[in-house]
């Protein structure tokens, strides 16, 4: 195939053309096609096992209740607790959670997929908000850990693990990998350890609770992305083929 013809230049599909899954597998690059047999599974496998045996240790160690590192984060928080600092953590609650978190920004982030013409990105990304999710609710039900007692906002039972910080930690990681620009890995990274503070500042959570969410939320993206890893690069190539390619104006076009 010549690397310079895009679907753009193609108005329509000759028959028996490969469908568009097909046109995003081929053009991903060999080792995006490996990756999709290799280390992503395992990692992210490891990644979700890790937060279930922190759960699981949690709860063999003391009934759920906080263990030293817990104890010693939460006495540094109520310290430094401040209405400046109150601010800033409502609006991450806000942000990971209720309608903004699980229906509005969600919605628009896959809505902004379909527009850029990413399908198997938009699938990619509901898939791993969906079992991140699904995955969270099960671990709060099995260990029912029970939350600390200086919170100063509302919030369901269960602490471990936080729901906010596995959202978020998906959300960051599934987008770095469609789009894999630095900035898009450190603002991701800022936001989910953002995300992580203010749990903690909250109440809402222990600080082993945000790590689990973190371990979580990145092994189901990480998990995910093995299956559809050349089908995404495939479309990050088009995608910048499509963008390389200069479109014929309409005078130029009006004068053949």
């Amino acid at each position: 195939m010549d690397p310079s013809r895009t679907p753009d230049s193609e108005p329509t599909q000759p028959e028996g053309a490969p469908p568009a899954a097909a046109k995003a597998e081929a053009a991903a690059d060999a080792p995006s096609r490996r990756i999709a047999r290799r280390w992503p599974l395992i990692s992210g496998a490891i990644a979700v096992l890790l937060a279930f045996l922190l759960g699981a240790l949690i709860l063999a160690r003391g009934a759920g209740r906080p263990i030293e590192a817990d104890a010693e984060w939460m006495e540094e928080i109520l310290e430094h607790r401040s209405p400046v600092w109150e601010v800033p953590a409502l609006l991450m609650n806000f942000l990971g959670a209720g309608i903004a978190g699980v229906i509005v920004i969600p919605v628009l982030i896959l809505v902004t997929l379909l527009i850029l013409r990413r399908p198997w990105a938009a699938l990619f990304y509901l898939a791993a908000t969906l079992v991140s999710s699904g995955l969270v609710q099960l671990l709060k039900t099995l260990f029912g850990r029970a939350r600390p007692d200086d919170m100063i906002i509302t919030s369901d039972f269960g602490s471990f693990p936080s729901g906010h910080v596995a959202n978020a930690a998906t959300m960051a990681v599934a987008l770095a990998i469609i789009f894999p620009w630095l900035w898009v890995w450190i603002a991701g990274a800022v936001y989910t350890v953002a995300m992580m503070v203010s749990r903690t500042y909250l109440g809402a959570h222990w600080l082993t609770d945000t790590v689990g969410g973190l371990m979580l939320g990145v092994g189901v993206a990480v998990l995910l992305w093995a299956p559809l890893a050349a089908k995404l690069d495939g479309e990050n190539t088009i995608a910048r083929r499509r963008a390389a390619t200069p479109r014929p104006s309409a005078r130029g076009t009006g004068s053949r």
